[in-house]
């Protein structure tokens, strides 16, 4: 079984972050998803301590990590894709969407 290289912070995030350096494209990474340690492949090369999705992300929908949105997804994002500015918008700080809130 693959070591245990991606770790998610709180049940309700459907993103974890990678914890082992030069994980590249087709990698096994262990994570903890839904109170069941699944393991997960790899789609592209992650960095160390970027994010990787767990769950089907869909195109609008909320990222979340520590239990929190911490931006929108620009793309539909499958597990073991890559999550960064090149697939997600951030909302913090974003004084043009605090109304719709």
């Amino acid at each position: 079984m693959a070591a245990k290289t991606c770790f998610v912070i709180d049940s309700r995030d459907n993103v974890g972050t990678i914890l082992q350096p030069e994980l590249e494209k087709g990698a096994g990474v262990e994570c903890e998803v839904d109170g069941r340690v699944t393991v997960i492949v790899l789609k592209e090369e992650v960095p160390y301590g970027h994010k990787i999705a767990v769950k089907p992300i869909a195109k609008g929908e909320k990222v979340l990590k520590y239990g929190l949105a911490i931006g929108l997804a620009t793309k539909d994002i499958m597990p073991g894709e890559h999550v960064h500015v090149h697939n997600i918008e951030s909302t913090r700080g974003r004084g043009d969407l605090a109304k719709g809130r």
